[in-house]
């Protein structure tokens, strides 16, 4: 399959896609999916490997990679649909997960965000803090450095 870029037109303007990514075929119809909703600028189908029934993903109709390369009025439409569907999910606790490059678990090239419903315990995304979450202990001395640089970069 070709690498090129299409372009997709959009009211708004220009959304790029490209015809080498599985997503940017997904919106443009070439490749079938079961969409649960649309707007505009972003589509919401489920995801064909699920862990928990109504796993959804919510991606964007512009081809970018991480959420860095994403323009703003993409990335500001993305979320009210996720919340959307969370709200249409028949469980009440939910996780919506949003990863960035190989070692962040991000398995296609194409900003997207999962809306994983959590029924149980032992279904849906499973976070164990000791296994997967490894907290630091760090000094207020520590965090408040941390903080003057990221405040330095914005």
């Amino acid at each position: 399959m070709s690498n090129q870029a299409a372009i997709y037109p959009l009211s708004s303007g220009l959304g790029t896609l490209d015809d080498g990514c599985i997503f940017c075929l997904i919106i443009q119809g070439k490749i079938p999916s079961f969409k649960i909703a649309e707007t505009e600028l972003s589509v919401a189908f489920l995801d064909i490997n699920p862990v928990s029934e109504g796993h959804t993903l919510v991606i964007p109709k512009h081809h970018a990679v991480t959420l860095h390369d994403l323009p703003d009025p993409y990335l500001a439409d993305i979320l009210p649909l996720a919340k959307k569907i969370a709200g249409s999910l028949a469980v009440k606790e939910f996780n919506i997960v949003q990863n960035n490059g190989k070692i962040a678990f991000q398995h296609v090239d194409h900003v997207h965000f999962h809306v994983v419903p959590k029924p149980s315990e032992t279904e849906g995304l499973i976070i164990k803090i000791d296994e997967n979450w490894p907290q630091k202990v760090v000094s207020k001395e520590e965090l408040g450095v941390v903080a003057e640089k990221l405040r330095g970069r914005l």
